[in-house]
This record gives C-alpha cells, structure tokens and sequence, in this order.
C-alpha cells in the first residue's frame, strides 16, 4: 500500500506569497556561502540537500489524501487537494472510467470544498461513491452545490454520484479494503477511518480532539490506533498552544500524537492538518520539536514520524 497527500492543511487553504518565496532564496543564498558550483549537477545537488522548508513548500491544501494498493481509487476527504487528485487522474487516464470510493471524516467545508472542482466528477463514465456517518451527508455535498453558492449543482456533475451512510464500528470491504469508522470528539463529530488490506493497517484521524480520558488505559482510541503501520494523526497544535488557548475546538497537538501512538503500537505517525498560519520553516521546528520529544517519552521505541506536505508519498 502507498498514501499520497494531496491536501494537508486544516481549517483553510495556505496562502503562499512572493513574500515567502524570496525568504527561501535568501536562506538559500545564505547557505550557500563558500561553496563553489561548476555546472548545474553541482547545483543541483546543494540545493537536495537543503532543510525541506528551503527547497520545498509544506503545502496549501486543505485535507485529501489518497490510499493506493486497492481495487479503485480510495480517497480519504475532499478537501482542495481534490481537485489535484482530478487533474492528475485525468493526466494519466489510460482508460475511459473509473470508479472513486470518497470517505468523509466530517462535513465542514475544508473537508468538502474541493468536490466542485473535481473533474472525474463531470464524467459520465466515472462512478464516484460517497461515504461518511453523518445522517446528513447528501444534503451537504448539494447545499455546496446549490446555485446560490455554486453555478454547477451537483446532479448536473454528469458521473454516477452515490451516497452511503455508514455505520461506526462496523467493518465494510470496499474497493478491496476491509474498512471501520470511529467516532471523534469535534464539533458536530468527525469520523476516523482503519483501512486493512494483506496483513497491512492504515488509520485516518483528522479533526479529533483527545482531552483528559487520554490517559485511561481503556482508552477507546488505543484500539482503533492498534499496531498501525500508518497512522494520518491530526497534530495542528503545539501543545503549550492547545494548552493556552485551543482546547475545545476538535484538534489535538503534536505531543498526545507521539503519546497514543507508543501506547498503541503504531510502527509509522504522519502529523496532519497542518495550521494554515504557520510557514514551512516553523513547520519543519515543530516536527523537530516532536521527535525530540519522541526520544524523552520513549527513547527507544522506533517511531518514524513524518509531517504531512502536499506530494508526501509514504510506502507501506
């Protein structure tokens, strides 16, 4: 199995200015004080080893992410980096249909403003499936569409578009995966998703807020979480920010992501939903910050953990 991150932003796209672009060239101009470069391999080969928050760019979408080793296209979220997913789809096609199978975490907009804007949907041969828990879930997806907001509604899309509610903790096999959702805390709920395929386990838990229960050992996410190879963990928070003034808004922070993943097993953790006010050389310190943390709660247990960015591909 392999996950692609199109979008890992929370809350909102990322703007990136011209302002954050000459940053990088001036740190990178810096770096490169005392080195002498005779053609462009040279330079190219300074340039890939460079911190990640020089040569690259953590992203501005919001929340898509694609899970790859099934049947069918199994997307978690359809955030902006939705429209990303369409367009490569429609790059690559070798092939006149496709079949989609969307798993919703929750319906606020950052998790569902990319279906507008994703091309496979306005294919007739395309078969896109919806999933998520809420009751609701439908009637989001066509008031996003409705013409006061949208010029396109969305049963003029022109695929097969389905909608299924599915019910928590009850395991389905959909595109070759055997699939379970679990209920978060987060304002209206959100759903986590456990993705089980060969022997090989891939959790999706974004918009979920974990409070002072945390530490009982029967803790019902340490189940969920249980010997994870992958687990896609919402981390927008610092944990001194969560602390002073982020608690009770649904996110949780980088320090209960390390903690919970120990006490579960987990082999791999992936920070996600990435604070959009936050530029990529704070990023990369947070994810720093994580793993040193990593090494004073458990220094010997081997965790890898990665922070998402928008083109991340992780091998299972």
């Amino acid at each position: 199995m392999k996950v692609h991150f199109w979008g890992t932003r929370g809350s909102l796209p990322a703007s990136f200015s011209q302002n954050h672009v000459m940053q990088k060239i001036v740190r990178a101009i810096k770096a490169s004080s005392g080195h002498r470069f005779d053609d462009d391999h040279a330079i190219f080969e300074f340039v890939d080893r460079l911190p990640f928050s020089i040569k690259g760019c953590f992203g501005s979408n919001t929340s898509c992410i694609e899970i790859l080793g099934g049947d069918d296209y199994i997307i978690c979220d359809a955030g902006t980096g939705l429209r990303d997913l369409g367009n490569e789809v429609i790059k690559q096609a070798v092939k006149k249909s496709h079949i989609f199978h969307i798993f919703i975490s929750h319906l606020h907009w950052d998790h569902i403003q990319g279906f507008p804007f994703f091309l496979p949907a306005y294919m007739p041969d395309n078969t896109i499936n919806i999933y998520g828990c809420h009751d609701y879930l439908e009637a989001s997806f066509v008031t996003q569409q409705d013409f006061k907001n949208f010029p396109v509604p969305l049963k003029s899309m022109g695929s097969n578009i389905s909608f299924t509610v599915l019910e928590p903790e009850k395991v389905y096999t959909i595109g070759g995966f055997n699939i379970k959702a679990f209920r978060q805390r987060h304002p209206g709920n959100s759903y986590g998703y456990r993705f089980e395929k060969d022997g090989k386990s891939i959790v999706y838990s974004t918009d979920s807020e974990h409070k002072g229960d945390v530490d009982n050992d029967r803790y019902p996410f340490l189940n969920f979480f249980k010997n994870a190879d992958l687990l896609i963990f919402d981390a927008q928070y610092s944990f001194s920010e969560y602390i002073l003034s982020k608690e009770d808004w649904g996110h949780s922070n980088n320090l209960i992501a390390v903690e919970l993943s120990v006490r579960a097993g987990v082999k791999r953790l992936c920070i996600f939903h990435n604070e959009p006010t936050v530029e990529d050389a704070k990023l990369e310190e947070f994810l720093e910050n994580t793993r040193r943390y990593l090494s004073l709660y458990a220094e010997h247990y081997p965790l890898c953990i990665d922070l998402a960015y928008d083109g991340l591909e992780i091998e299972i």
